[in-house]
């Protein structure tokens, strides 16, 4: 895929060098071999739209001062067609470029080509991702935190589709392990309650509405039959009955967060199949495991972890771990995803180092594994940190946030900062319908651009794109640095991409909205110049299209008014 601004880049490399090469073969500049040097932006675009250091590379090589390389190598530039109209040395011997208004004018022509499409990179065209984020334990109804991670997981799986991965989201059903026992100790105990046990629930057991429903709804349907048989058969039938329920009403949950998954992974199935063993047989084939005490033990330290770690207990049973590291090697070996992305918590920061160890040990390369570790998020209102819900005076969950706030509020100010970064949710800013609002904000700015049209159409000004000749009048600087702003995007899609961060694209929407704001305000869209109108025109349809893309990217509705 071209990106302009890629291409500007490339040309002031292809300029530097061959007018360094034509000022030594004229005697101007002394022999030598081509140094490697830099091409970027300015801090302040003053200086230029583009600055380079090629001069200064090559002051050792020439034995002269950069300032007066610069000027031989500018003496000996062509800037015929290139996207830059001048350049000029500054300071001590940068070279400095001006871009010309056909680079300005065909970043427009490029977004009018790709459309929907504006703002995607074939950078990572070929491999593949597997984003795997909320994942909450299926015993319960999913929190405020998982919120978090489903609005980030869910934008990074996008962006990372948009930088060219082809890409799948996971949601890993924890149906195993202590969590299930517990899980099916409290139902049972409801059960047996309900029939007049007079039973406590142990204060480590789920305390949770969702449980005693669970048991009355069961009782409901089979009477006392389960009090009859074992405790194991009857907290095996009651597991059976909720399990299915709490997952089925996590995906309906998720889907009204937007959120579609494109598998539903049972950790069940690791052990079902014999995966769990399989991994920790290979761990000790290859050499990395002992026995002491009884249980079988990875050589950790081997790999740079601060201490070994046990996969099977002495009873015969493995640890936690050993079935994430069976479903990782299914991913990355197995299913050969090129990346697995994992998005967990931030107490989790101890447990990474564990499993990429164990990857690297299952000859695996353990970069192929990606974590972002997610910071806890605190609810406030009126300025004040809360932990309950107004209406049913419980801790908020997802569901319940989404009955407070709007779901893009949500989707939006879950992906405004960092992972690595606490959020504090601020629920009063989240439902005004005010430029504070960021998400407001940016959904504003695309309804206005539509209202632009709307009212110019009743004034019998119609929209009929715009050509390259016209869009070359977009010569004031709120006009360029608006547009200077929607040629980044494929890069800050590449960089987001790169760094895992969707909040990059949060903050492009808000900086967007911004500078078109300002372009609004600074100048007029309809004017006496019928070619002039048609240009800016032009300029708010791709602003208002990238603005839908973004918006879209994050699942964000693009409203035409509000």
């Amino acid at each position: 895929m071209n990106i302009i601004p890629k291409t500007a880049e490339n040309q002031i490399s292809e300029i530097c060098i061959a007018a360094i090469k034509n000022a030594m073969a004229s005697g101007e500049l002394p022999e030598a071999e081509i140094q490697v040097f830099k091409v970027e932006i300015p801090a302040d675009r003053k200086n230029g739209d583009y600055s380079t250091n090629a001069a200064m590379a090559h002051a050792r090589v020439f034995k002269s001062a950069p300032i007066k390389i610069a000027n031989t190598i500018i003496a000996n530039m062509k800037l015929d067609g290139t996207y830059f109209s001048s350049c000029e040395a500054a300071g001590a011997g940068f070279i400095n470029f001006r871009l010309s208004q056909g680079y300005y004018a065909d970043i427009l022509k490029d977004i009018e080509e790709k459309k929907e499409t504006y703002g995607h990179s074939d950078m990572f065209s070929g491999k593949s991702a597997l984003v795997e984020f909320v994942s909450a334990n299926p015993t319960g109804p999913m929190h405020v935190g998982n919120a978090r991670g489903g609005a980030m997981g869910d934008c990074l799986a996008e962006l990372l589709s948009w930088a060219g991965y082809k890409t799948e989201r996971e949601f890993y059903i924890n149906d195993g392990g202590n969590q299930i026992e517990k899980f099916g100790l409290s139902l049972d105990i409801r059960y047996r309650q309900h029939f007049g046990d007079n039973i406590e629930m142990p204060e480590d057991s789920y305390h949770g509405q969702d449980i005693t429903d669970h048991a009355e709804n069961f009782a409901r349907i089979y009477g006392d039959k389960y009090m009859s048989v074992s405790e194991e058969e009857r907290r095996k039938a009651l597991v059976d009955f909720a399990l299915p329920l709490n997952i089925e009403g996590l995906e309906r949950d998720l889907l009204k967060y937007k959120i579609k998954y494109d598998t539903w992974f049972h950790e069940s199935d690791l052990h079902n199949s014999g995966a769990a063993k399989k991994v920790v047989d290979k761990l000790t084939e290859n050499g990395y495991t002992y026995e002491l005490d009884g249980a079988l033990w990875f050589k950790a330290e081997q790999f740079g972890c601060d201490k070994d770690f046990v996969l099977r207990r002495s009873n015969g049973f493995y640890t936690y771990i050993v079935p994430d590291i069976a479903y990782h090697y299914n991913k990355l070996c197995e299913r050969c995803f090129t990346m697995a992305v994992d998005i967990l918590g931030a107490d989790h920061h101890g447990y990474v180092p564990r499993l990429k160890a164990a990857l690297q040990a299952l000859d695996i390369d353990p970069e192929r594994l990606q974590v972002v570790l997610m910071q806890m998020v605190r609810l406030v209102k009126d300025g004040e940190v809360i932990k309950a819900s107004k209406r049913s005076g419980k801790a908020i969950t997802l569901v319940t946030l989404l009955d407070e706030v709007p779901i893009d509020a949500a989707r939006f100010f879950f992906n405004m900062r960092e992972a690595n970064t606490h959020c504090d949710f601020d629920l009063d800013l989240a439902v005004s319908q005010s430029s504070q609002n960021p998400v407001y904000y940016c959904q504003y700015a695309h309804a206005r651009i539509c209202s632009i049209f709307k009212k110019l159409g009743e004034k019998g000004i119609a929209y009929n794109g715009c050509s390259k000749e016209q869009a070359l009048l977009l010569t004031e600087n709120e006009e360029k640095e608006l547009i200077r702003h929607l040629a980044s995007l494929p890069l800050e899609t590449e960089s987001a991409a790169k760094a895992l961060d969707p909040s990059r694209m949060t903050r492009y929407a808000m900086e967007l909205a911004t500078l078109f704001h300002k372009f609004y305000n600074s100048c007029r869209v309809e004017n006496e110049n019928a070619d002039l109108t048609a240009a800016r025109l032009f300029l708010c349809e791709c602003v208002r299209q990238t603005l839908e893309n973004v918006l879209g990217l994050l699942k964000v509705d693009a409203p035409e008014k509000m």
